[in-house]
């Protein structure tokens, strides 16, 4: 087969593609496996190597393109021959056939539901993370006490202190100044009411000489 995929066109290729696309989503229809069945196709070895070949639509890359993937079920069943031999009976495929169309009917409503319980969960899952996230927020937006501001507070303390010392310090330093001042003023008096005493005293021996 792949020397015959080897030696086949472009346009060969796609409509092959094509064809067994087209033959593998009729594998779907209960009612056209009993039509196989009944005209011996199920059979014919060749044709049972071609079912084997058939089941590379199962890979990601092919299967995307089928509208009823419930087709590669019964390609999977088509691989026993137990049940190639047991599709020949109608009822059987009566039986298959009601099957299938129960799990059409409910498939939406099972879906739909089943895509409620996830979005559900999921929803749940990011309310309870969001709010753990606005817990952590929360706590770490709460004021701390800051040891550091009552140290400065302290420091302040000390300084408005220190400088009230200082300024005392200052004030007792201009009294003493001043009164030092005031001390030699009056010392300054004093000598100069002592120095007419001394000229007077002296005026008659200049009054002799």
């Amino acid at each position: 087969m792949s020397t015959y995929a080897a030696i086949e066109s472009e346009e060969q290729q796609k409509l092959r593609w094509q064809v067994e696309l087209e033959f593998v989503q009729c594998l779907a229809n209960p009612n056209y496996l009993n039509f196989l069945a009944q005209r011996g196709y199920f059979k014919d070895q060749a044709f049972i190597n071609y079912l084997k070949y058939l089941q590379y639509w199962k890979e990601p890359e092919y299967a995307k393109y089928l509208m009823y993937p419930m087709c590669l079920y019964f390609l999977d069943l088509l691989q026993y021959e137990h049940f190639r031999r047991e599709i020949v009976n109608s009822q059987c495929c009566k039986f298959i056939d009601d099957q299938a169309i129960l799990q059409w009917q409910h498939y939406t409503r099972k879906r739909i539901r089943m895509l409620n319980a996830v979005n559900g969960n999921a929803s749940s899952q990011i309310n309870s993370t969001s709010g753990n996230n606005i817990d952590g927020m929360v706590e770490q937006q709460q004021p701390q006490p800051q040891q550091g501001g009552q140290a400065s507070t302290n420091a302040l303390g000390g300084n408005m202190q220190n400088g009230t010392v200082t300024s005392s310090n200052s004030q007792q330093s201009q009294i003493g100044q001043q009164q030092t001042g005031q001390q030699q003023l009056n010392g300054n008096s004093s000598n100069s009411s002592i120095v007419p005493n001394q000229s007077n005293a002296g005026a008659p021996l200049m009054q002799k000489i």
